[in-house]
């Protein structure tokens, strides 16, 4: 049996479809102070620990893989990104720098560092325009945009109403995105990890909104996957764990998702085809 890895947080329920695709490839360890019913299937184990403890958390670590050997550790709660750097620097696994970490962590933080590195963020003044996420594997230094999600935001603001993936977006081939991108990425000093690095698009070219160096929810792996055939929770494991990455679009699709609110929570439904205008007149009429 493989080595297991660690998990710090469960997140959100959307979570779900990542988690079972990483499940089956190696034994997961939550790292949490609880265990989600959603999650329970997938796991192999866990271990009581709250992961905003930062100190108390790598101790429990510690501990655990004196006797249980791990392969990697995972994360994809911005709260938890320090802890994952510190118990990564000290398993000498791979993962992001602490540095990077506690950048990434704080979202003040993150903005004055990109502003130092000259990448623009998105100011007051940039109310207008698509929004867009890149989907990218950083490998050393090779930054791969393999997917673009565009967003319809909701209400005021709130959760997305929208997702959608298409394989032969024409954004894929902008330069100003990609180099805006890549600025972002290197600014970070992200290496070796996937990066959700958000963006909207004005008339004065794309403006960071926010960069997230971990997998991205909303179901967007799943979007990813089926308009493009990329893996991107094997990407994350396979990072995490040092091994071979498999990162070459190999589908060439649409996919979208649309969410509603509900008394009982989130309420979704996905819908793919050829044509991401397809998808969206699919998704309009719902």
């Amino acid at each position: 049996m493989p080595q297991p890895v660690l998990l710090l947080g469960a997140g959100p329920a959307a979570y779900g479809f990542p988690l079972e695709r990483i499940a089956e490839l190696r034994p997961v360890i939550l790292v949490d102070t609880a265990v989600p019913d959603w999650a329970r299937p997938f796991l192999s184990g866990h271990l009581a620990a709250d992961p905003a403890r930062e100190a108390e958390t790598a101790e429990a670590i510690a501990r655990y893989t004196d006797r249980h050997p791990v392969a990697g550790v995972l994360t994809w709660t911005r709260e938890h990104l320090r802890t994952a750097a510190r118990i990564t620097g000290y398993l000498r696994l791979p993962g992001l720098p602490y540095e990077t970490a506690a950048a990434c962590a704080h979202p003040a933080a993150l903005r004055d560092r990109l502003a130092r590195h000259r990448v623009v963020p998105e100011g007051p003044e940039d109310t207008a325009g698509p929004l867009v996420s890149a989907e990218t594997v950083v490998l050393d230094d090779e930054v791969r945009i393999v997917a673009l999600t565009r967003t319809t935001p909701g209400s005021h603001g709130r959760s997305p109403l929208r997702h959608s993936v298409h394989a032969h977006d024409g954004l894929l081939h902008n330069r100003f995105l990609r180099q805006t991108v890549e600025r972002a990425v290197r600014a970070l000093g992200l290496t070796h990890t996937i990066a959700h690095v958000r963006l909207r698009l004005t008339g004065r070219g794309p403006r960071v909104t926010g960069v997230l160096p971990y997998l991205p929810g909303d179901l967007i792996p799943l979007l990813v996957e089926r308009a493009t055939g990329v893996d991107l929770a094997g990407v994350a494991l396979a990072l995490a764990c040092g091994t071979v990455v498999d990162a070459v679009p190999w589908r060439e699709r649409a996919a979208a998702v649309r969410f509603a609110d509900s008394a009982d929570g989130r309420l979704y439904r996905v819908v793919e085809g050829e044509d991401a205008a397809e998808c969206d007149r699919v998704l309009g009429a719902a």
